[in-house]
C-alpha cells in the first residue's frame, strides 16, 4: 500500500509540475485509462504521458508503444503536426524489464521507482533542470493531494479565462481604419494631382514596385507600393479583405505587433516580385500585405488549434487556395506579390507570437527565421 500511495503523489506532482511550471496542458483520450496525456508544442518534448498501468514485460511495453503510436498519428493530424517527441513517466515498470534504447526513437521513457528516479534522469536534467526545486513542497499526504489539485485547477481556469478573452467581443480596430484611410486618400491624390489610379506614369509617381527603378535605389518603392491602387474595384476588393481580416489580426497580435506584421509582409511581397517578376513589371496594391495578414492568422488558429480545432486554418487555407488559384488564370495579378506576403505574415508571426501568449523560445526561433528570410530575399533581389 504504501508503494502505491508513494507513486500515487509522484505522478500528482508530476502532473503539477507540467501544467502549472511547464504550461503543458491535458489532453483528453477517448478509451485511455490510468494514463495522463499532457501537451506543450514549445517544448521539445510536446508529448508528456504518466502512465499508472503496470509494465512488467517487453511485449507489454510493446503493446504500450503501439498504442501511443497510434494515439500520437491522430493528435498529429488534428493539430496538424509533422514530428512529436514524446517522453513517457512509467509509474510502475518492472526494474528488472531490459529495453534497447534506440538514439533515432522520438518516443523516450522514464523507468520511475523512486523520486530521484526523476531527477536522476539524463533526459530530464537536460530538458527540465528545474523539476527538482519545483517538486518540493510543505505539505504532506490529503494537504499534498489538495494543494496540487487546487493549482492545476487555477491554472486551467487561467487559461481558459485568457482564451475566452481572447476570443470575445473585438473592438480594437483604429490601425485597420488608419491603414485603410490611408489607401483612400492616396487614392484621390491620385486623382487630383496626377492623372488617376490606372495611367503608369502616376503610379511611378507615387511609388509604385518596378524592378529597374526599386534596384537602383528607390527603395521606397518596397513600402509605397502598398498604398497604391489600379483602378477603384481593385481598392474595393482590398479594402474590404483589409477591414475582414484586419481587425481580427489587430485584436489577437495588439496594435503594434498589427502594424510591424503589415509592413514586413508588405516589404517581403515586393521583394517577391523582384526576385520572380520582371524588372518592367509595375506593381501596387495592398494585397501583398493582405496575405501576410492571412499568414499570421495561420499562425494564431495553429496556436490555438486545441481551442477552436481546425477551423480558423482550414477557413483560412482555402481563402488562400482560391486567392492563389485566381491569380494564376487572370493576367495582370501578382502571385509572386501574395506568396511573399503570406510567407512575411507567417515569420514575423511566430517571432513577434500572440498578443498574451508570447513564448521566449518561439520568439528567438522566429528572430532568427526573419533575419534569415529577409537576408535571403534582399541578397536574390538585389545582389545576384
Amino acid at each position: 500500500m504504501r508503494r502505491v500511495k508513494s507513486q500515487d503523489v509522484l505522478s500528482m506532482k508530476l502532473m503539477h509540475y507540467f501544467i502549472v511550471n511547464r504550461n503543458y496542458k491535458p489532453i483528453i483520450i477517448n478509451g485511455i485509462e490510468n494514463e495522463i496525456w499532457l501537451e506543450n508544442n514549445d517544448e521539445n518534448y510536446k508529448i508528456i504521458r504518466i502512465v499508472l498501468n503496470k509494465i512488467i514485460n517487453i511485449e507489454q511495453y510493446n503493446l504500450d508503444l503501439l498504442k501511443t503510436q497510434s494515439i500520437l498519428s491522430q493528435i498529429k493530424k488534428k493539430t496538424l503536426s509533422l514530428s512529436m517527441k514524446v517522453l513517457s513517466f512509467y509509474m510502475y515498470m518492472d526494474e528488472d524489464l531490459v529495453i534497447e534504447d534506440n538514439p533515432e526513437n522520438k518516443f523516450k521513457y522514464v523507468r520511475v521507482e523512486k523520486e530521484k528516479d526523476i531527477y536522476e534522469n539524463e533526459i530530464v536534467q537536460k530538458e527540465y533542470i528545474d523539476i527538482k526545486d519545483n517538486m518540493v513542497y510543505e505539505e504532506k499526504d490529503t494537504e499534498l493531494f489538495a494543494k496540487i489539485a487546487s493549482d492545476i485547477s487555477d491554472k486551467n481556469i487561467k487559461e481558459s479565462e485568457k482564451s475566452n478573452n481572447m476570443f470575445s467581443k473585438k473592438n480594437d480596430k483604429i490601425m485597420t481604419i488608419i491603414f485603410a484611410v490611408i489607401n483612400i486618400i492616396v487614392f484621390a491624390l491620385m486623382y487630383i494631382i496626377g492623372n488617376g489610379s490606372e495611367n503608369k506614369a502616376t503610379l511611378l509617381k507615387f511609388g509604385a514596385n518596378m524592378g529597374m527603378l526599386t534596384k537602383n535605389g528607390d527603395y521606397y518603392r518596397l513600402i509605397t507600393c502598398a498604398f497604391l491602387h489600379i483602378g477603384v474595384v481593385h481598392l474595393l476588393c482590398n479594402l474590404y479583405s483589409l477591414f475582414i481580416i484586419g481587425q481580427n489580426i489587430e485584436y489577437f497580435f495588439g496594435k503594434l505587433k498589427f502594424v510591424l506584421i503589415y509592413f514586413y509582409s508588405a516589404i517581403t511581397a515586393s521583394l517577391f516580385v523582384l526576385i520572380f517578376q520582371s524588372d518592367n513589371t509595375i506593381t501596387a496594391g495592398a494585397s501583398g500585405a493582405i496575405f501576410g495578414l492571412m499568414g499570421a492568422l495561420l499562425y494564431f488558429g495553429y496556436t490555438y488549434r486545441g481551442y477552436i480545432g481546425n477551423k480558423i486554418i482550414s477557413s483560412a487555407l482555402t481563402v488562400i487556395a482560391i486567392n492563389l488559384a485566381y491569380g494564376f488564370v487572370h493576367p495582370g495579378i501578382s502571385n509572386a506579390a501574395h506568396i511573399g506576403g503570406l510567407v512575411g505574415g507567417l515569420a514575423i508571426s511566430y517571432m513577434l507570437g500572440i498578443k498574451n501568449n508570447e513564448n521566449k523560445a518561439s520568439k528567438i526561433s522566429g528572430t532568427v527565421i526573419v533575419f534569415a528570410l529577409t537576408g535571403f530575399l534582399v541578397y536574390m533581389a538585389f545582389f545576384r
